[in-house]
């Protein structure tokens, strides 16, 4: 579904084996030959399986490989119209160049950040924004009973319905930190909720007091492929922050460099590189509930219930400094095991060490935390690299605001009356009675999102909210990196009819109705120095990007090539009549091909990379310092969280050893790059990657059962009663049920939770 393969333009230059086969460690493209013809491509019909198959995009030069998701609706490269923007996919931060013609967006490219995602991204990122593009999303206000509103009639509306009530404020970790704190400002400090599960909220927070006062340093992404051993605790990396995933397995092959580099020999002369190295890779041991993608470098393996993963984790720490606190009861197999990942980081220049949020079990957070700290007392100059769930979660935690169970338990406990959501849909979030009950108890329901969702439908007033094509805002990725993404298009030059504002527009709008004042933020910097002064840790995000009085040589950025064709046509099917250019006061750039599109001058936010005789992505070339390096004016963002030195205590909570009853099973969490982030899943080619909805267990688990693969189980968790098909995992502890997060059907919030009522399901 997302790349077209034509061989007939095929130049055989091989370099879609050596990105494919070498770098990104795909295993099934290769190169085939017969007589005097050449193949490359897959030995059988099918989907390319690595995740990182859309590179192939930019990395062919003459089109073997092209973007399906564009050639739908294909047009030239030079007719859409592109802006500097952010992937909202996961937490990496990847920087990309989203380019729109018509008033849809047609394809995302790949931004060079020397610091973040150099010249990849992964599959979600470059083919999950159909649910831009979706009709069925709210595009006018409108009530409950489907009447359309205009812009005024809607504030006046929404204001008449808010006034003398208490509300309460639901931000979104999906939306920008403009936005969050536009919300913030509408309901009060004491009102604004974080939008986050309880739980989720908590490691979130743990992760960021232990970033802020970690003795190692946050990795960028790019300095994450330098270090030469690499524990992973508890992530299976590759579907929930896959960039991620792609720099560890660039960190393990640092290994053949090294030995090339003793016998003086370059990094770049691929093939006496890999001669020397003879497959021999860095350490890198990966701690995970059941296989992942990165397995296939990894020195060795462990395959565990959360509990016991953090357990490993504590005692790798104890192995490295004796003063971190001992584990007690570990068996000796995992004692040895925990002796070898200590001396391998030991051993290292730079060791590594990566955790998150994913399993619902903070001890894991805890236990690399600790690994940090044992580290340094080692004095090992590593680094430590947490991974949280989504685009602005870091964002959120340092802009404050309880979790979305509060806000819910103030609307049932009668504490508030009303409740403003902000692009977060709360089914994603909590089981579907306590949403409800909430949402009848609440007199007023006003929900702002560029999607259709459950939460939406509830509505008594939908305000259309932009996505991050139409607006502009401030993102926090997980190595406390903001960056600013921008607007590309504005919708409503094509269609007047359409009221898409960003949604610190709507709530500012709201405010001021509601207060009778005048509007004072006019434009973005105004919302962005105020979000920087309400937050201390905030501060920086000022500089994250130029300001909108940003000129070279006295011009705007163009965010359109010189040769955009077209213009004066494309509203001629409205009016011969031909409107001036949409004016963005928001931003340095302009809605035009009129402007500074040149790579003289040096410029950190770049929309599309293009010099004169340089069609491809190799124009890159021309705003680096050198090939591969970093951009001249320096990467984009601005790093909010630097090491300040040791200023965390061991922490001792170690947990029991995970030792379930017989009969008694806790649900652990799959995840998947397509179908657990609940955008992405929204566009059409996304969906056709989805894996139906399932239960995994162990092979142990299904034989005692009685059942096999794909036999229909039933099961109760957290009060939902669910029939999925089996799926038998060899590598998953006994006592667990995996569940693949997010999928339709599957229930939010129940990791960790107890399942009841496991057997074969009636037919």
């Amino acid at each position: 579904p997302f790349i077209a393969h034509e061989m007939n333009r095929c130049i055989a230059c091989y370099r879609c084996v050596r990105y494919y086969k070498d770098y990104a460690g795909g295993t099934d493209l290769g190169v085939y030959g017969a007589h005097d013809n050449v193949y490359f491509g897959r030995v059988e019909d099918g989907v390319l399986e690595s995740e990182f198959s859309g590179n192939l995009t930019e990395v062919c030069p003459t089109g073997v490989f092209t973007d399906k998701t564009h050639s739908e609706r294909y047009n030239r490269k030079w007719d859409m119209q592109f802006a500097p923007s952010i992937c909202h996919g996961c937490s990496s931060g990847c920087n990309i160049s989203p380019g729109e013609r018509y008033g849809e967006l047609r394809r995302i490219e790949n931004r060079f950040n020397g610091s973040v995602n150099q010249y990849f991204l992964c599959d979600r990122g470059r083919f999950g924004y159909g649910y831009v593009n979706r009709t069925d999303r709210p595009r006018q206000p409108r009530l409950a009973d489907g009447t359309k509103l205009s812009l005024d009639a809607a504030l006046d509306k929404a204001a008449d319905l808010l006034r003398g009530r208490t509300i309460v404020g639901i931000g979104s970790p999906r939306a920008s930190l403009e936005s969050n704190y536009g919300l913030r400002e509408l309901v009060g400090a004491e009102y604004f909720y974080s939008g986050m599960e309880a739980g989720e909220l908590a490691r979130v927070r743990l992760a960021l007091t232990v970033l802020n006062n970690s003795p190692l340093p946050v990795p960028t992404l790019r300095d994450i492929e330098d270090h030469d051993a690499v524990f992973v605790l508890g992530e299976d990396l590759t579907q929930t922050a896959a960039r991620v995933a792609l720099a560890v397995r660039q960190a393990t092959k640092g290994k053949a460099e090294a030995m090339a580099e003793a016998m003086k020999v370059q990094p770049w002369l691929d093939a006496a590189v890999k001669n020397i190295g003879q497959h021999a890779l860095y350490p890198l041991f990966i701690a995970s509930l059941a296989e992942t993608k990165l397995d296939d470098v990894a020195e060795e393996c462990v395959h565990a219930a959360p509990a016991d993963l953090a357990r490993i984790g504590f005692a790798v720490a104890h192995a490295i400094d004796p003063s971190a606190p001992a584990v007690a009861g570990l068996d000796d197999e995992a004692k040895a095991l925990a002796q070898r990942i200590a001396d391998a980081l030991v051993a290292a220049k730079r060791p590594l060490v990566v955790a998150g949020t994913s399993l619902a079990d903070p001890a894991l957070i805890e236990a690399a935390a600790n690994i940090a700290k044992a580290l340094k007392l080692r004095e090992k100059n590593g680094s430590l690299s947490l991974v949280v769930p989504e685009a602005n979660s870091i964002g959120l935690a340092m802009l404050g605001g309880e979790s979305v169970d509060a806000a819910l338990d103030a609307v049932i406990s009668g504490k508030a009356d009303a409740i403003v959501v902000l692009e977060n849909d709360l089914y994603a979030r909590l089981p579907a009675a306590k949403v409800d009950a909430a949402l009848a108890a609440a007199k007023v329901v006003i929900v702002a999102d560029h999607s259709k969702t459950p939460t939406v439908d509830r509505a008594h007033l939908v305000l259309p909210a932009a996505s991050f094509a139409e607006g502009d805002g401030t993102l926090v990725s997980q190595e406390g990196r903001a960056q600013r993404f921008f607007q590309v298009f504005d919708p409503q030059y094509l269609d007047s009819s359409i009221l898409v504002h960003e949604g610190w527009r709507w709530m500012h709008a709201l405010r001021a109705t509601l207060l009778n004042k005048p509007v004072d933020w006019t434009q973005l910097d105004h919302v962005t120095s105020a979000c920087a002064e309400a937050a201390p840790q905030l501060a920086g995000i000022v500089n994250a990007a130029p300001s909108a009085a940003f000129r070279i040589k006295g011009m705007k950025l163009a965010r359109e090539p010189l040769r955009y064709s077209g213009r004066t046509a494309m509203r001629a099917n409205i009016s011969v009549h031909e409107p001036r250019t949409p004016q963005d006061k928001d931003t340095a750039f302009a809605f035009s091909m009129e402007g500074y599109s040149g790579s003289a001058e040096p410029r950190q936010q770049v929309p599309f990379a293009w010099s004169p005789g340089w069609n491809s992505p190799q124009a890159w070339n021309k705003f680096q310092d050198e090939v591969g390096g970093h951009l001249r004016a320096g990467d984009p963002g601005v790093r909010l969280i630097e090491s300040q030195g040791d200023r965390l205590n061991w922490f001792n909570a170690i947990p029991g050893a995970f030792n379930p009853a017989r009969g008694t099973w806790t649900a652990v969490p799959f995840f998947h790059l397509f179908g657990s982030e609940e955008s992405s899943s929204r566009a059409a080619p996304v969906q056709q990657r989805i894996p139906a909805a399932y239960v995994a267990l162990a092979k142990s688990e299904a034989d005692r059962l009685g059942v096999n693969e794909g036999a229909l189980l039933s099961l109760t968790v957290a009060g939902v009663a669910l029939r999925l098909p089996l799926r038998i995992n060899e590598e998953l502890g006994a006592g667990l049920v995996a569940l693949p997060k997010g999928l339709a059907g599957i229930p939010p919030a129940i990791f960790g939770a107890s399942i009841e009522g496991l057997q074969e399901a009636a037919q």
